[in-house]
């Protein structure tokens, strides 16, 4: 009995010795990632005190561009009616009328915060993704590391690449049709700054975050949750829901604009199959060549 009481303890002791190095490990690894997190703090802080630096241009080049007729999205309409005067006269923006005034006492320096802050965010996201990388890099075998090398890169590139789209295409579209927008001609169209900076920021942060699409299909096919063939039976389904989301995202019936919106969607739905399609090929080549050996 005291034999069996003594295998017991140490058994006990084993167990518990197992659990305290498992315990020191996790807290290792937020030690780790508190490390990282710092650190993509500190260059996110850099970025926003240079925002705040560069507050008129941020606010008058940029933020405010969109509800402007001079934006560069607005002359290129133009140009495309000389081009193809079948497009429509109605599709050459020139004249916006808006009034956008602020409420709050503080509102304005609210937003120069806000504004500031969100600038800093756009700009750290590659640092923060990099930042990512190296935390998961060591938890990773060595095949999958170098499948995993160019994340950074074109996680980073597909943002801005979305950012731009966001602001160059479905932002003034959007701005200018619900500026425009009347139910009754008594109505004056008056917004607050808020809403403003929220339909701005909210159709470029969206578009940036959809042109992640591939990225995400990517990790998906590499846990083998998607699959190409699974994407290309619903490929109507996509279609439909990219027309959704291109009439949502341009509250217009203009044709034209909504396909302007929809095309680079589906582009990268398209994109997306070709991703998959590699990551099972490779994955079937690996499977052979395991056989044969």
């Amino acid at each position: 009995m005291s034999e069996k009481k003594s295998k017991d303890l140490i058994e006990s002791i084993k167990n518990k010795g197992k659990s305290l190095e498992a315990e020191m490990s996790f807290f290792e690894h937020l030690d780790v990632l508190r490390k990282h997190l710092l650190r993509t703090l500190a260059v996110v802080t850099l970025f926003v005190i240079l925002a705040f630096y560069f507050t008129d241009f941020l606010w008058h080049d940029i933020i405010m561009a969109p509800k402007n007729p001079d934006f560069w999205t607005y002359r290129m309409m133009c140009k495309l009616v000389d081009l193809f005067p079948s497009i429509g006269k109605e599709f050459c923006i020139t004249k916006i009328d808006a009034k956008i005034i602020n409420t709050e006492m503080a509102g304005q320096f609210t937003l120069q915060m806000n504004s500031c802050i969100t600038a800093g965010l756009i700009l750290g996201v590659p640092y923060l993704l990099f930042e990512l990388w190296l935390f998961i890099k060591p938890a990773l075998h060595e095949t999958e590391r170098r499948s995993a090398s160019g994340f950074v890169f074109f996680a980073s590139v597909l943002f801005f690449i979305g950012i731009l789209f966001g602001y160059y295409i479905i932002c003034p579209l959007s701005v200018n049709f619900l500026i425009n927008f009347t139910v009754d001609d008594s109505i004056v169209n008056t917004f607050t700054i808020s809403s403003y900076l929220s339909t701005v920021f909210t159709l470029t942060l969206g578009s940036g975050i959809i042109f992640q699409l591939p990225v995400i299909i990517y990790i998906l096919s590499k846990l083998g949750i998607m699959t190409p063939k699974f994407m290309r039976t619903n490929r109507r389904y996509a279609i439909v829901l990219v027309l959704v989301i291109a009439a949502v995202i341009t509250p217009t019936a203009d044709p034209y604009t909504m396909m302007i919106v929809a095309l680079p969607l589906y582009l990268l739905y398209e994109l997306s199959i070709i991703i998959s399609a590699r990551i099972e090929n490779n994955r079937k080549k690996n499977q052979l060549a395991v056989y044969k050996a």
